[in-house]
């Protein structure tokens, strides 16, 4: 029996709706990247979905174009926090939204 790509797109709305309140609501540097990340996954699934119901591998290498930048966005993103931590002992977003040193 094989899955129907409904529960594939569902999935990916609830996991990137999770990763948007994430990203909303938390004040914390690293669950904003974690949540960012999550909604790239919920971005890869629909690729992956939809590409699976089209029978075309056009999606599969879309979703690996996004791993890469998001392995690319989490390498930055964990430098600038550990620059900032080092500089000003917090990650909450609030402590560094002037950005000055």
């Amino acid at each position: 029996m094989a899955m129907r790509v409904d529960f594939f797109l569902v999935m990916a709305a609830l996991l990137f709706s999770i990763g948007c309140v994430g990203v909303l609501i938390r004040r914390n540097v690293i669950v904003m990247l974690m949540s960012i990340e999550l909604m790239l996954n919920a971005v890869n699934l629909t690729f992956v979905a939809f590409s699976h119901e089209s029978r075309s591998m056009t999606g599969h290498v879309f979703s690996l174009f996004v791993i890469t930048v998001a392995a690319c966005e989490a390498a930055v993103g964990l430098a600038i926090v550990l620059a900032l931590f080092r500089r000003r002992r917090t990650t909450d977003v609030d402590d560094v939204s002037l950005l000055r040193w």
